[in-house]
Order: C-alpha cells, then structure tokens, then sequence
C-alpha cells in the first residue's frame, strides 16, 4: 500500500489496518513521523532491532520534563486534574522508576502469581457458565474484560461491590487523547481520585492483605511515595492490569479461529498453550506501540533526524511482525521458536504484569478450548473492527458461537 502523508495514528483508518501501514514503514520509512493526534505529531520507530535500541538509549526519556526544548516538550495537553495520573513507572526515568517499580513488585512475586492461580481458574470457570448457557456471547464483554477486572481490583483491595465504578471511571480515560475527550473525562477521573484517597486513608487505620495497604505502608515507612504518587501507581495498575489481558485473549482467539489448522494442533496437544500464546503476542499483540518517550536531545536514525524534545513511539506490533527478527513474520505458528517478540516491551520498562498476563490468558484459553469445542466466529473475519484507540490494538468486539 502507499499511504498518504502525513499518517494519521488516530484513526478508524489505521486501526483496522495496521499491520499494512507498518509493512510500508518498515520498508520504506523506518523512522516515520507521524500525526499522533491532529495536535501533536510523533516518530514512530517500526524495526524490530530499531525498537529494541530505542528502548535501551539513556538520552531517550519517559519523563517529558527531561526533553524540553524552547518552544515546550513534546508533551500532550491535558488538564491539570489529570497530573497525579503521570506519577507512575511508565513516565518517570532512573533512579525514581526504580524505586516505584520496587514497591510495586512485591505484588507480582512469582510466588504470589502461582497463588493466585486458584482463583483466576474460578473466575474464569464462572464466566464461562453463564456464556455456555446462552450459545452464543461476546468474548469481550463476557469474559476478556471482566477476568483480569476482577484480577487486578482484588489484588489492588478493591471491594466487589465498586468493581464497576471503576471500569467505568477507567473507561473514561483509555480514548484517543482529544482535548475535547480529555475534557470530558475530567468528572470520571475527579471521582476516581477521590475514591482512591478514601481507600487509602482506611487502609492506614485498618491495613488489609491488598496492594494498596503495601503502598500506604510504603509511604508511612519512609519510602517516600507520595499521595499523587499513589493515584498514580492504582491507575496504572487498574489500566494496564486488566487492558493487556483483555486484547491478548480477543485477538488471541480470533487468530485462533481463523487459523483452523493451528487450532486444531493446539485442540490436539494442550501442552503446546504456552508456545500458542507466545505467538498470540507476536503475531496480534494488545499493544500497537510503547507508552510515549521524548528525545532528550537530537537524535539520528535510519538517515532521519529527531529534534530535541520530540514524542517518539515504539511500535510493537510492527516490531514483531518484522521479517528480519522472524523468518515467514506474518504466518501464525504456534510452535514458533525463538519467538523473542516485543509484546511486553523490553528494558527497564518490560511489563511488570506480564506474568500475571499469561497465566489470565493461559486459564482463559484452557477453558475455552475444553469447555466449548464448536467455539466458532459469529461474524465474517473481514467484518472484524479494530479501535482507533492509540497505543493498545483492541477489537471493537469478537461475537462467538459456542
């Protein structure tokens, strides 16, 4: 294809088709800027070893602060409720990214994980019920997002009864960056954060065995994590924990379904799930690119110079679908091997939910695959929507007959 420039990020256009806009960038403009809203322009970096090189440079940064040129940094406008939302590991750089990822990650032992496992299978099992009653369902709305909702609300402390306040004060935020949608969620993200300092207040005169209490416990004990630092991390966690999760299974399933030969070897062999998923994150992974980075100053790659403070993306989904780093890229196989993809990102910033992903995933496509075995396409695969929603690749839904 030959697109027209400048390329827009934000677009129904792009979403639904993806992986044909990276296929020209890789081989034509590599290092491609692009429009990432009609107001802020970006490079987007497409190869695989680009990507990877991007992500390890020192003078690249996520704090947009750190990369101000005189006319600004590359930073999107947003409103000045919405700051204590920045005060989390994947804006911040070294040393304090570390010291949050490390208060954190008491939470995400592989210990901790494996104890969890019991009930993520029952939820799961549980959502699938009420879907194998019916014949038929949305696999979004009826089980990819509420298993890793439930999940990550648990694990963070949140009660049951609020678990859906909280999907829809998130909801509210995960759009395309507009002015005009940053304004509107700006009640959502007021609730939200209020909410939040409520919980916390009660975790400090009555600890609990949540992540929360660890975060309050953190602050109270010296570690110096901050209220809007707090805000931030139960964000972050909200979002990025349960959104993963959620496109992983959609697309996961639908490469599943469309590829009727690597089903049924998978329907054949069970133990080979975890080479499958690891090839559901390459070939569709749930992220089109990293979270935002600013050059920290100019920058040449690939012939192309990126000024001083510029937004720069990784895009993941391009990356692993580059031919360079995977021989026949665009064939599903779910025996690949290697498949060193780039669907969790790479670096210092590498995923810290990654693990409790796979084992949602892992759970979800075990029961999936034994329990309803006419799992089948409700919809023509060209009939499939993708979201034009920046950064994550989320279907607009996957209706299933069961």
């Amino acid at each position: 294809m030959q697109p027209t420039h400048p390329i827009q990020l934000s677009t129904t256009q792009f979403a639904n088709h993806a992986h044909e806009y990276f296929a020209w960038m890789r081989a034509e403009e590599p290092v491609c800027r692009v429009n990432f809203t009609r107001w802020n322009k970006a490079y987007l970096i497409t190869r695989y070893d680009d990507v990877i090189d991007v992500m390890k440079d020192p003078r690249v940064f996520k704090n947009p602060g750190r990369a101000k040129t005189n006319s600004g940094s590359g930073m999107i406008w947003m409103p000045k409720n919405f700051r204590p939302l920045l005060n989390n590991m994947l804006n911040t750089d070294e040393p304090d990214h570390r010291r949050l990822r490390n208060l954190v990650q008491q939470a995400f032992t592989p210990r901790i994980i494996a104890a969890m496992a019991p009930r993520i299978e029952a939820i799961t099992h549980e959502l699938i019920d009420r879907v194998q009653e019916k014949g038929s369902f949305e696999l979004m709305k009826d089980l990819a997002f509420p298993l890793p909702v439930r999940v990550i609300a648990e694990i963070i402390g949140i009660p049951p009864e609020d678990h859906a306040l909280f999907r829809k004060w998130t909801n509210a935020f995960v759009q395309n960056p507009t002015p005009l949608n940053l304004t509107r969620a700006v009640p959502s993200i007021n609730h939200f954060f209020k909410y939040v300092r409520k919980l916390a207040d009660e975790r400090r005169r009555a600890p609990q065995a949540d992540l929360i209490t660890g975060l309050v416990q953190a602050e109270d004990e010296g570690a110096r994590l901050t209220e809007d630092e707090i805000l931030g991390m139960v964000f972050l966690l909200l979002v990025a924990g349960h959104e993963t999760t959620v496109n992983l299974i959609t697309n996961g399933t639908f490469a599943l379904l469309t590829h009727p030969d690597e089903l049924a070897r998978l329907r054949a062999d069970m133990g080979l799930i975890d080479s499958a998923l690891e090839e559901m994150l390459r070939y569709d992974g749930p992220l089109m690119t990293s979270e935002a980075a600013f050059a920290g100053e100019d920058l040449t790659l690939r012939g192309t110079t990126i000024p001083k403070g510029s937004l720069i993306l990784s895009a993941l989904l391009s990356a692993n679908r580059d031919e360079t780093a995977f021989p026949d890229a665009d064939r599903f196989d779910i025996t690949r091997t290697p498949n060193k993809h780039l669907a969790f990102g790479h670096g210092i910033h590498y995923c810290l939910g990654a693990p409790l992903a796979r084992l949602e995933a892992r759970t979800a496509f075990c029961a999936l695959l034994e329990r309803l075995p006419n799992l089948r396409l409700a919809i023509r695969p060209e009939d499939v929507r993708f979201r034009n929603v920046l950064i994550v690749h989320k279907m607009e839904q996957l209706p299933l007959v069961c």
